[in-house]
């Protein structure tokens, strides 16, 4: 199977913004709106929409310390977000708040859960109901190189309506002993959506319940250190590749192939690099394709495609250096496909149009 590549790249450059570190998306009465906020102490959250993302409104001035930004499903625009968990992992209070556009250009916060160290979280909606799904990095830390502490994976069930429903809601550990809990992917496993989180004892997909009186169920993927990771059928063939950071803000980038009942390496991103930090597979403009990016060194933002199905062949291709991306989201426009990245080193929020 050969692939032409993703066609087209066309960069755009929506404002500075220190320490770049969320990149997400919301959509309110059908229409796009890009989100990036830093993760700075006070640091902003944007928002952009409008022909060619030209209008910008404010979602906060001033919190910071967000990782993850994610739209509640069966909503119209409601989020959640992390804040508070700021550089050298001083995020003790850390916090989930809600948010939606209230009107006029003007967004509204408040808090619903408090959540110390918690770094990724979803939202996973299954028969009607919502179910959270957060990971926390650790439990506790005396300084930035302590680890004794190890992280949880947290999960519970939002309320029908955050608007009536109060400022909290209920959530209980359904992991523990994660040591440096920090990978995150939303992808399917056995034919369901799952959450993919990564750690030194390795991956886990975390599959929500199939009802209201189900548990959730937990599959161990790999059982070797990784820091990041995505799933996705790279070569064609029916069966996913797993995609590796390794090991916590790692050096190497690795594809692996389950052949038989195990995954094995098949690709290792050529270049050096430090400090990797995204991972992301899916389709661009209809070819399958892996989105990396790097935070020290070169801060190379790239991507991955299989060239040959049979000899297993695949081939990095850069997109920009200098960028330091942190976190990056895909939406797919009709013709063409936007990659929002955060690009932390650059201090820049910026999209990449693929057409």
């Amino acid at each position: 199977m050969a692939v032409a590549g993703i066609g087209r790249i066309e960069k755009h450059t929506l404002c500075e913004m220190e320490r770049c570190y969320c990149a997400s998306s919301v959509t309110i009465d059908g229409e796009l709106y890009v989100i990036f906020a830093s993760e700075s102490v006070g640091g902003p959250c944007y928002a952009y929409t409008g022909r060619g993302f030209s209008r910008r409104e404010v979602v906060w001035e001033s919190a910071g310390g967000t990782m993850s930004l994610i739209q509640i499903p069966g909503t119209n625009g409601e989020f959640l977000a992390v804040q508070n968990f700021f550089p050298g992992f001083k995020s003790q209070k850390a916090k989930i708040v809600w948010g939606r556009r209230s009107g006029n250009s003007a967004w509204e916060t408040r808090d619903v859960l408090s959540l110390p160290f918690l770094h990724r979280f979803d939202v996973f909606r299954v028969e009607g109901v919502n179910y959270f799904l957060g990971a926390t990095l650790c439990t506790s830390k005396k300084d930035r190189e302590d680890w004794s502490d190890p992280g949880k994976v947290y999960a519970g069930v939002l309320p029908d309506n955050f608007d009536q429903s109060g400022n909290s809601f209920e959530i209980s550990p359904i992991m523990e002993g994660m040591y440096r809990n920090h990978g995150y992917w939303r992808g399917s496993y056995d034919g369901r959506d799952a959450g993919f989180v990564t750690s030194d004892s390795g991956i886990y997909a975390i599959l929500p319940p199939l009802n209201a009186n189900g548990k959730f169920d937990i599959r161990l993927i790999m059982g070797r250190p990784v820091g990041d990771a995505a799933l996705f059928d790279l070569d064609g063939d029916g069966v996913d590749e797993l995609v590796t950071i390794e090991p916590f803000h790692g050096d190497g980038v690795y594809i692996y192939k389950l052949i038989g009942n195990e995954y094995k390496k098949v690709y290792e991103y050529p270049g050096e690099i430090e400090f990797a930090h995204v991972i992301w597979a899916g389709l661009i403009r209809g070819a399958p394709t892996v989105i990396g990016g790097v935070r020290r060194r070169n801060c190379e933002l790239f991507y991955i495609q299989c060239l040959d199905y049979e000899l297993q062949k695949y081939e990095s291709s850069l997109i920009e250096s200098g960028v330091g991306t942190s976190n990056v989201a895909v939406v797919s426009q009709g013709d063409m496909d936007i990659l929002i990245s955060a690009n932390h080193t650059k201090n820049e929020a910026a999209l990449y149009i693929f057409s």
